[in-house]
């Protein structure tokens, strides 16, 4: 059973995560029209991440446009300190902007 509603795209994208005043470097890798995989370090600071919790993603296209987007937490996977450096988090992109839908389409 296919749980995704479009097909994911490998990317190397830095991205930065906002909460409000606060902002995480994050870095994408894979973009759907619908959703992101993106990694980021561990650190109790990015505990924020439970599956339902809005947050906001900030990046640049290559063309130089930032774009922003409002996504949802769908699901985390933390990795603990020292082995691993990495999280891992499933994001929902809540109502994609056309120029982020242009540049999936454009990617396919």
């Amino acid at each position: 059973m296919e749980r995704r509603r479009s097909k994911r795209i490998k990317v190397n994208l830095n991205a930065e995560r906002i909460s409000g005043d606060e902002k995480y470097a994050v870095f994408i890798e894979n973009i759907s029209e619908h959703g992101i995989h993106m990694i980021t370090t561990s650190s109790h600071a990015h505990k924020q991440y439970t599956p339902g919790t809005e947050l906001e993603l900030k990046f640049k296209l290559p063309t130089g446009e930032t774009i922003n987007l409002h996504c949802k937490t769908q699901w985390a996977y933390f990795r603990i300190p020292p082995e691993k450096v990495t999280d891992s988090i499933g994001l929902e992109i809540i109502d994609p902007p056309l120029q982020y839908i242009k540049f999936i389409r454009a990617l396919h």
